[in-house]
């Protein structure tokens, strides 16, 4: 006998095995897609998972098929969240409000991921673990279950290119086995609609610092006459999957490309200006005129951008608070609002000169003055003044706008 529950969305219905668990601490959450042919057997793995591991445990199918699939997971105690299919990641989302698990397991109901050992995940989350990441590449992967373009190319340069934007030590990013709390999912708040949730989770867990954990896995080959989801929508769909992914890494990293850079960038531009100011400079063979300064201008105005923009993409990615709060006692409002003025005003001073060495010579500047450099000199200082201004108004405001409970 099965029960329904109806849900507040009117699309989604909660089937509820004769069976129940009742209070499980793990939950076992796994979307699924017309996989009548390997379901019973991944309910069966599944039980046998929790069994060998001591937990008491739920399986959730969160199922949009048009075959027996939720047919068959109920048949075999699985509760059964039926929603339209409306992408992997959305998947995750509507199940939340339906997990009871203190510890959330995620992957596959297609047997590529053996549910058959859970031990090392239960221990890693009764140790403390609020990520945890399956590792194929430290675990089993069995012949023929990976493409070589996916093994050899795609997975290990994201694993890569991750690590490298977040400073991560992650072996594999893709693996679609992994646990999480509940709280933590909750706190996660999860967007992404497809695959790319997949790596907003992975750089999600990072900037919530999360204590995280990888256990290896056994990674299985697909059972004969079985597709896999990449396969079934042709050739392109795992370079789309790839590309939605690294756009995700870029998103979600965009301080990686902004603040430090920028410092480096900021730093050089007032090194070729400031020194300039008061006339040409020689260097050896080199020597450091006007042109070099407007360089540096140029360098300064970018490197100062990128500085302020990182820093709003950091309070933008804060979950604790922390950060926000170092960059307000570092820009409290008062205290650099009078600096951008002060900045301003400087640069008012010194264009001043430069407009009236202008009208004294008749409307046009002398070739060689000093009164050139200082005038560009003070055209940085107001941009830089004005820029700093603009950007304590929007350090105050995105902090109130993004501010968590």
């Amino acid at each position: 006998m099965v029960a329904a529950a109806r849900a507040s969305d009117p699309e989604i219905d909660l089937l509820i095995p004769a069976d129940d668990v009742a209070d499980p601490e793990f939950s076992i959450v796994i979307p699924a897609l017309n996989e009548e042919l390997t379901i019973s057997d991944f309910i069966a793995w599944c039980q046998e998972g929790m069994r060998k591991a001591g937990v008491r445990g739920e399986i959730l199918i969160v199922d949009s098929s048009k075959d027996r699939t939720a047919e068959l997971a109920l048949a075999g105690g699985a509760r059964v969240l039926k929603t339209p299919k409306r992408g992997l990641g959305r998947a995750y989302l509507d199940a939340l409000p339906f997990i009871r698990g203190k510890y959330v397991l995620m992957g596959d109901c297609d047997c590529t991921y053996d549910f058959r050992e859970l031990g090392p995940f239960v221990e890693k989350f009764r140790g403390g673990a609020e990520f945890i990441m399956g590792s194929r590449f430290r675990g089993y992967i069995e012949p023929g279950s990976m493409p070589p373009l996916h093994r050899y190319l795609g997975t290990p340069v994201t694993t890569f290119i991750l690590n490298v934007i977040f400073s991560s030590r992650f072996s594999d990013i893709h693996c679609g086995m992994r646990g999480i709390t509940r709280d933590a999912l909750a706190r996660m708040d999860l967007r992404s609609q497809s695959w790319e949730y997949a790596s907003e989770m992975v750089l999600k867990s990072v900037h919530m610092a999360l204590r995280t954990e990888e256990v290896p896995i056994r990674f299985l080959k697909d059972r004969e006459g079985r597709l896999s989801h990449h396969k079934r929508s042709g050739w392109f769909s795992p370079w789309q999957a790839a590309w939605i992914n690294l756009r995700a890494m870029f998103v979600y990293g965009a301080d990686f490309f902004l603040y430090k850079p920028g410092l480096i960038v900021l730093v050089l531009g007032l090194l070729l200006t400031l020194p300039l100011s008061f006339g040409t400079v020689t260097v050896g063979p080199i020597t450091f005129s006007l042109h070099w300064m407007w360089l540096g201008v140029s360098l300064s105005i970018l490197g100062l951008q990128c500085v302020f923009m990182g820093i709003l993409t950091q309070v933008f990615f804060d979950y604790s608070g922390e950060v926000t709060k170092r960059w307000f006692s570092r820009f409290p409002y008062t205290r650099t609002v009078g600096i951008a003025a002060a900045l301003f005003g400087g640069g008012v001073a010194l264009t001043t000169l430069l407009a009236v060495s202008y009208l004294r010579h008749g409307y046009r500047l002398p070739d060689v003055s000093p009164t050139n450099h200082l005038g560009v000199t003070g055209l940085l200082l107001m941009i830089l003044g004005f820029m700093t201004f603009t950007f304590t108004l929007l350090l105050h405001s995105t902090a109130v706008a993004v501010r968590r409970r």
